[in-house]
């Protein structure tokens, strides 16, 4: 689960597919080509070609090579550790636009305004880049967890710390495991004013009586901004919908992610997160930003998006391993197999993808 995207798991034989894009997600999460390798040894039934191997040590490398950093003198600059790989990108026609004056062989300035999008850019070259330039603290405001007659678990701890520790991300836990809560470990680590955005009404509410319950926070300082409400506050709760509704062709609600000086963003359910967040969010790469889901994969393939613009993954504890601590109910998978007529099998043959 940490380098591979589960595919499909029926009765007998689960199908997980390694991408490159896994291999970085592992990487970012602190993993090496060497676990890797010897996890795929070990478990293996069949000899693992030689060239797979390679390939995932040339993949997971990459990572790293190129670094975003902020420099005392020059402000945000792309750094690398292998000079022939900042050649190939100073070559490629997209890219070269989003960077600045060459400060030395290994070191070119980049314009704060273009973070963003340069990670997306790099991420489609093949050269996912760190970043490490830092983030502003946001406006400041109170935030403490209230453990009373509950604390949070291990998992949850580590998840919160792993994700501060890299500034932005994702952290994949499996439903039921508690993802609000290690929401609310990240606001309290950075004691600022915080934006969550939620896939409906019914889920904001659901953040704000947890919040409530759980930290400091009082019902004053939550805000709705939905169809029915339109509340800034410190902390500020808003659905997908209302920040994707256009009014007269613009999105008029994408200005609350301006309308105070956040110190973090939250994305509840981050692989529903609609297309026009994404553009909005390429401009907030200063803000950290902590996604929240149980899976990373989308329907409209956009992971790679959540990767440059959202962050890498952080954190992810596979549901068998919760299952087994007790903290979520186990699970049982049945395989129900259904006969189908030669003209049912046309058509399910010839169907779009996503039709019903």
């Amino acid at each position: 689960a940490p380098f591979a995207e589960l595919e499909r798991a029926p009765e007998h034989v689960h199908t997980y597919r390694v991408t490159p894009l896994a291999l970085w997600n592992a990487r970012a999460a602190g993993h090496d080509a060497e676990q890797v390798i010897d996890t795929l040894m070990t478990y293996s039934r069949y000899a693992v070609p030689h060239s797979l191997l390679v390939d995932i040590a040339e993949e997971m490398g990459r990572y790293g090579r190129l670094t975003l950093l902020d420099h005392p003198v020059h402000g945000l600059v792309l750094e690398t550790t292998d000079v022939p790989v900042l050649e190939e990108v100073l070559r490629t026609r997209k890219i070269a636009p989003l960077l600045g004056t060459r400060i030395d062989e290994s070191t070119v300035t980049v314009h704060p305004s273009e973070r963003g999008h340069l990670k997306q850019a790099l991420l489609k070259l093949g050269w996912p880049a760190e970043d490490l330039a830092g983030y502003v603290d946001g406006e400041a405001h109170p935030i403490a967890l209230q453990p009373d007659g509950w604390e949070l678990r291990d998992y949850q701890r580590h998840a919160a710390e792993s994700f501060w520790h890299g500034g932005s991300g994702v952290v994949v836990l499996p439903c039921g495991a508690g993802k609000t809560l290690v929401g609310a470990a990240a606001m309290a680590l950075a004691g600022a004013t915080t934006l969550i955005l939620v896939t409906n009404t019914v889920a904001g509410r659901q953040w704000k009586r947890e919040l409530i319950a759980r930290t400091s926070l009082t019902d004053e300082e939550i805000g709705e901004y939905s169809g029915e409400r339109k509340e800034i506050r410190p902390v500020t709760i808003a659905t997908y919908q209302v920040m994707t509704r256009k009014s007269k062709g613009e999105y008029r609600n994408l200005d609350l992610f301006d309308s105070r000086d956040w110190g973090l963003i939250i994305y509840d359910e981050v692989h529903l997160l609609p297309a026009p967040v994404f553009r909005m969010t390429a401009d907030l790469q200063s803000r950290r930003r902590l996604g929240l889901t149980a899976t990373l994969v989308r329907e409209d393939g956009r992971e790679g998006d959540v990767f440059s613009l959202i962050g890498p993954k952080r954190f992810d504890s596979p549901w068998k391993d919760i299952e087994a601590q007790g903290w979520i109910a186990p699970a049982e998978c049945v395989e129900v197999r259904v006969t189908l007529t030669d003209e049912e099998r046309l058509s399910y043959a010839v169907a779009e993808r996503n039709a019903a």
